[in-house]
């Protein structure tokens, strides 16, 4: 490996509702690889934190990353994290989701717009695909605004499914004043953008957010970013980290960010 810290920082095992694989196997196949260290990000949706047990499911994770963290000590650091979807939608369970764990790492992200589904489910045609980008970022900068995260997770996630599934054409730079507007609250208040590196292996093939939005951010001065390739099962613990690394050189950063006990620590891409 030409990159000498090489780290994945989102992943979900089995404790997540769309993982299939304990923690230590994550770990194991992180540890084979190589890799600095390892976050575990399981899922806790709170729109939907109390009707689907998302609290047993997020005591099960933090049990497990005990244990990894145990058996791997000194072979790779295993850090607690959680992904924390829909903030805003549900402030009591958000805070409840955050006081069950002294976390390493906090991943704030948005996977369906209040009242809807997942953008997975979703059906798209162009104009609906404008209307639901706008409504995304809207209360994606809602998000950011609540500030109860350390980095906001797959910044452009609709695409994955408006660009790669359905094949619709997005102009991003339609949105570039939200974009902006979001980008410069996360300097302000010393948070991380995510680089999600799920998107190269799957049909949209790029980054989340791509290289225009990772290089804005650096252009507004942020330096905050992490690096996560969204694995929900072992064989993909580390996938595209080093194309992502890379590409964060070409857009200017020399370091990228790992959090522990909820604090960035910056270290060098080579």
């Amino acid at each position: 490996m030409k990159h000498r810290y090489i780290s994945d920082s989102h992943t979900h095992s089995r404790c997540s509702f769309d993982g299939k694989d304990s923690v230590c196997m994550m770990c194991e196949k992180a540890t084979n690889m190589g890799l600095y260290s390892i976050t575990i990000t399981d899922h806790c949706e709170c729109n939907e934190y109390y009707e689907n047990d998302f609290y047993s499911d997020m005591d099960s994770s933090i049990n497990e990353i005990a244990r990894a963290r145990a058996m791997y000590n000194g072979r790779i650091r295993v850090y607690t994290g959680i992904e924390l979807g829909q903030p805003t939608q549900d402030l009591k369970a958000s805070e409840e989701a955050l006081s069950l764990a002294d976390y390493d790492f906090v991943l704030g992200s948005l996977h369906n717009l209040k009242g809807e589904q997942d953008f997975y489910f979703l059906e798209y045609t162009p104009k609906k695909a404008g209307i639901y980008l706008k409504k995304y970022f809207d209360e994606l900068l809602d998000l950011v605004q609540l500030n109860n995260f350390d980095s906001l997770a797959h910044m452009t996630y609709p695409l994955r499914y408006i660009c790669g599934n359905a094949g619709i054409k997005v102009e991003i730079a339609d949105y570039a004043e939200k974009i902006d507007e979001i980008l410069t609250l996360l300097i302000k208040n010393r948070r991380a953008l995510e680089v999600n590196t799920s998107g190269l292996r799957q049909m949209i093939r790029k980054t989340l957010p791509d290289e225009n939005i990772i290089r804005r951010y650096y252009e507004l001065g942020g330096r905050y970013i992490t690096i996560g390739s969204d694995a929900h099962r072992w064989g993909d613990i580390g996938s595209g980290i080093e194309d992502g690394l890379t590409l964060l050189a070409k857009c200017g950063f020399t370091h990228f960010t790992v959090y522990e006990k909820r604090e960035p620590h910056q270290l060098p891409i080579f």
